[in-house]
Parts: C-alpha cells; sequence; structure tokens
C-alpha cells in the first residue's frame, strides 16, 4: 500500500450524514488522515461529493423526489457549505476545481486541469474537486462522483485511488439483507460475476452505489491505478491505512495498462452516433488490429459531424465493440458505406482519407459490460 499521489473520494453520505447540512461527524477523521498523509510527503487529491445533501436545508423543496433544477440549485449554495467545512479542518490552503464532461472531454482544458493540479500540489493547496452541477446537463454530465474521481486520478497521475463511503467494501452477498455474506478483500479482475455483487444505492442524494464504485475501479486499474472501497465511518481504518493495513477492498492495477489517449476516448468522451459493421469489418478490428474501412459497414444510426465520436457495433451480436473518431460526417458515411476506399472521391467529391475511423483514433470495447452491451443499433451514449 505504498503511494505517493493518490485521489480521496468522499461520498455525500459523509460531508452531510443527517441530509440537512455539512458536518464534521466523518470528515474531520478523513481530513486527518489527507494531514498525515500530507506530512509523509504523499500527494492528496480530494474529490468531494456532498453539495446537494449540504444545500438540501437551505432551499426549500416538497417532496424526496427532487427536480433537476432543485438539485443544482442545492449544489450551488451546498457548494459553499462543503468548501467551508473542508477548509476549517485544515491549516494548509484548499482550492475549489469544478469540472464538467466537456472539461474532460476537451483535450486542451484536459490539460489544463492537469496542469493546475500539479501546480497546486507543489505549492501545498489541497485541491478539491466535484463536478459543476450548477452548469450540467445529461450530455455534459459525468454522472456521479465515483467515476469523476477515476477520470481526475488518470488526469493527476495518481498511483491510487480511495473511494472512502458508509460501506466496507464488496461483499459476496449484499451485507444488509445476508448475515453469511463475506468482505471480499482482493480483486486482481473484475468479471462479470463482480458486478453482480453490485447493488443499488438506498440514498435518494445519493447519485452513486456500489456498481458506480466498480466501475470507478474499472477505469483507475486499466490506468495502472490501485483502487480501494473503504468505509470512512469507521475511524479504525484510517490508521490501518497508514499502516500500510488494507481495511476494505483493493482492485489490484491492471499491469498492461492503456495508453492516456486511449483511456481518454474509452472514458470520457461520449459518443454522438453509432455505425454497424459487418462481421468481416468486425473481425479486422479485434483480431487484426486495422482501421476501419467503408465496404465494412451495414448502416449508420443518428447525426453526427466529422471529428465526433462514435460507437461501433457488430451487426451479428448488436454490441458495441469500439469507440472512436469519425473522420466524415453521418450524411457523407451513408453515401459511401460499403464502397471501396478508392471510390470514395468519385462519390462525394472529395476525401478525407482512405479510412472512416482510424486505429490510433479506436479503443475497443468488446468486453465492456452493462451499458456497453446489448444496445441497439438507434441507441445513443
Amino acid at each position: 500500500m505504498n503511494f505517493k499521489r493518490a485521489v480521496i473520494k468522499v461520498g455525500s453520505a459523509l460531508i452531510a450524514p443527517e441530509n440537512n447540512g455539512c458536518s464534521g461527524k466523518y470528515a474531520l477523521a478523513i481530513a486527518q488522515f489527507i494531514t498525515n498523509c500530507q506530512q509523509q510527503g504523499k500527494e492528496i487529491i480530494l474529490v468531494s461529493s456532498g453539495g446537494v445533501a449540504a444545500g438540501r436545508s437551505l432551499i426549500h423543496h416538497g417532496s424526496p423526489e427532487l427536480s433537476g433544477a432543485t438539485k443544482k440549485a442545492m449544489a450551488s449554495v451546498g457548494q459553499m457549505q462543503m468548501m467551508a467545512n473542508w477548509q476549517r479542518f485544515f491549516d494548509t490552503p484548499c482550492s475549489q476545481i469544478l469540472i464538467t464532461q466537456s472539461d474532460l472531454a476537451d483535450r486542451k482544458r484536459y490539460i489544463s486541469i492537469k496542469e493546475t493540479i500539479q501546480i497546486q500540489l507543489a505549492n501545498n493547496v489541497l485541491p478539491i474537486v466535484n463536478e459543476n452541477d450548477t452548469v450540467t446537463t445529461d450530455n455534459l454530465s459525468v454522472g456521479d462522483n465515483d467515476n469523476l474521481a477515476a477520470l481526475v486520478a488518470q488526469v493527476c497521475e495518481a498511483d491510487s485511488l480511495f473511494i472512502f463511503s458508509d460501506i466496507d467494501g464488496v461483499f459476496t452477498k449484499d451485507p444488509k439483507v445476508n448475515d453469511d455474506a463475506v468482505l471480499i478483500p482482493e480483486i486482481s479482475e473484475i468479471t462479470d460475476e463482480i458486478y453482480a455483487m453490485a447493488g443499488t444505492s438506498r440514498n435518494h442524494l445519493a447519485t452513486g452505489g456500489m456498481k458506480t464504485k466498480i466501475q470507478a475501479a474499472e477505469k483507475a486499474v486499466e490506468h495502472g491505478i490501485n483502487t480501494y472501497i473503504i468505509n470512512g465511518t469507521k475511524n479504525h481504518v484510517f490508521s490501518s491505512l497508514l499502516n500500510k493495513i488494507n481495511p476494505g477492498t483493493r482492485f489490484a492495477a491492471d499491469k498492461n495498462i492503456i495508453t492516456a489517449k486511449k483511456h481518454w476516448l474509452k472514458h470520457t468522451l461520449k459518443s454522438n452516433g453509432q455505425i454497424t459493421l459487418d462481421a468481416g469489418a468486425v473481425n479486422a478490428l479485434i483480431n487484426q488490429g486495422a482501421s476501419l474501412l467503408p465496404a465494412g459497414i451495414l448502416s449508420v444510426a443518428n447525426n453526427f459531424q466529422a471529428g465526433d465520436t462514435i460507437e461501433l457495433i457488430d451487426g451479428q451480436s448488436n454490441r458495441i465493440i469500439a469507440k472512436g473518431i469519425c473522420l466524415y460526417n453521418h450524411h457523407d458515411l451513408k453515401r459511401i458505406m460499403g464502397k471501396q476506399s478508392d471510390e470514395i472521391d468519385g462519390i462525394l467529391g472529395h476525401d478525407f482519407g482512405d479510412v472512416i475511423v482510424h486505429r490510433d483514433d479506436m479503443v475497443l470495447l468488446h468486453n465492456e459490460r452493462d451499458d456497453m452491451q446489448n444496445l441497439t443499433k438507434t441507441e445513443a451514449d
């Protein structure tokens, strides 16, 4: 459990455990742990949930089922409360970094976030990251802070990700309803069976749950980042961590690390369209490391522009097998699909190259699960 730079994600259940404002009940012990890590020369980036929960008591509402606009209003005022709550536990300065999906998807802004965090760490500032809920839409939202933390860990080149919540880790069964459930201390490979163990969040203010934590772990370990799910409500876990003892579940970092660009493409960019492929094209992509040519395209779905990210669908299994940056828009692609590359210029009167998606701008997803499987041809990400 030796680490030099870690992202620590703290769930809303630890920030506002009573759902009516910020509290130091659990946050104080986490802050002390962060301080101890910093005193040992470790660098920490904090990803903190809790804006909605912190602002809940300050915005009038009449139902536990909050509208999107109400949640945004709560997040806006709650973010101030949350930051003030964290800062009071530290003698060193904290910074506020609010980001959206589009910030992570844009390569220049992505690099800007990375550089900002690096400079702050060099100056003993604790970066505190949260999603910019007030301006997010469905298309701009990461969706939950577990996955946001995994993306931040990749941005800042962390070697470890700690997800603190009110659960001990991954169990063989739901421990809340099964007395014989056993904690799994080490997971070397994230399989369908591991996902099958994931339950759903019972907290109506939370956007995560065990499923999103496993998704986050999968993102992180693919980038060589050890990931831990830890119960932050128990004070003894922090001394265990400082003594290099794992008190929760550890997901071991993958030794076969994918490149930063492919990680960014796979987990950060959202798709704007879909292309369905014949068996020959699928085989060429998966088994031969080829680029996608127009001859192998069976159909094109949704409206997208040249340079947009699209999903590539196996026409036989109807599964998403890859994501990539398309060199042609949907209108042109419908005219040249099924044709040979040397016919493109004659059909369109121009060409942007012989390939539709270059291999360097593509990442295979044939091992993805859940929402990456069994989608219809007309569904968009």
